[in-house]
């Protein structure tokens, strides 16, 4: 699985595997309680693949941020509770994207970024970090 299979949807917990496509959206399921839901393109859906979190130069995947996560915890849960002060978190996430915007990104996108990981960690699929389905498809291309 890679993380274009994985979804957030606003107004719902957690995150989302998809299970499969319908004619007006996906069959998903709940990695928080396993219950099956159909969604409809009218919720708000973001796939995690699309995500970016905003530097002071550029802006960098959300795959990225969280590997980042992985290396520094070494694939372990988060040190820092997501619950924790905006300031407790701000330094926490300053350790992992040194550059990143004070002013575009909040304390509750940190917040969201970390309950993601550790929900992509309880459920060991930290794997679809590893290697972009791009990058495998690039160099099959070439060879």
């Amino acid at each position: 699985m890679s993380l274009d299979k994985v979804l957030s949807i606003s107004g719902k917990p957690g995150l989302f595997k998809i299970l499969t496509q319908t004619r007006n959206g996906f069959v998903v399921e709940s990695l928080l309680d396993k219950k099956k839901v159909n969604v409809t393109m009218q919720n708000n859906i973001s796939v995690l693949s699309e995500i970016a979190i905003y530097t002071l130069t550029e802006e960098v995947p959300l795959r990225q941020v969280l590997n980042n996560i992985m290396e520094k915890e070494d694939g372990k849960p988060t040190s820092i509770s997501p619950k924790d002060s905006k300031i407790k978190l701000e330094e926490y996430f300053f350790e992992i994207l040194p550059d990143y915007d004070e002013d575009r990104v909040y304390a509750s996108d940190i917040k969201k970024i970390m309950q993601w990981y550790n929900l992509l960690q309880q459920h060991d699929m930290l794997d679809v970090l590893e290697a972009p389905s791009e990058e495998k498809e690039a160099s099959s291309e070439e060879e």
